[in-house]
């Protein structure tokens, strides 16, 4: 069964406020098998716009990853973000195939 990963794209306009949504966030996560791979740091923004901070998180699964975005734990944290930060997020499945050689 293929992984699930939140992608994520934020700028973040109150970093007090965007405090209480990290410590909110982290029961949803815990509860749906979250796993940051990343979590802020450096980049380059090679094409396309950029917002200043990025998120990949892996889930044990794509129906996990929707699920977790779709409980009402994570309902209670997304409203604390909501007034903290701008997002763009996408709930993608994994790629489990060939790879190249």
């Amino acid at each position: 069964m293929a992984k699930g990963y939140w992608i994520g794209r934020v700028d973040v306009q109150d970093a007090e406020a965007y405090k209480a949504y990290v410590a909110a966030n982290a029961t949803a996560f815990a509860k749906y098998g979250a796993r940051f791979l990343v979590r802020g740091g450096s980049f380059e923004t090679m094409e396309g716009a950029a917002r200043t901070r990025n998120v990949v998180i892996e889930f044990p699964s794509y129906e996990a990853a929707l699920a977790c975005y779709r409980s009402p734990e994570y309902a209670v944290a997304k409203a604390l973000r909501d007034t903290a930060a701008v997002s763009d997020l996408i709930v993608i499945e994994g790629y489990d195939g060939p790879q190249p050689a």
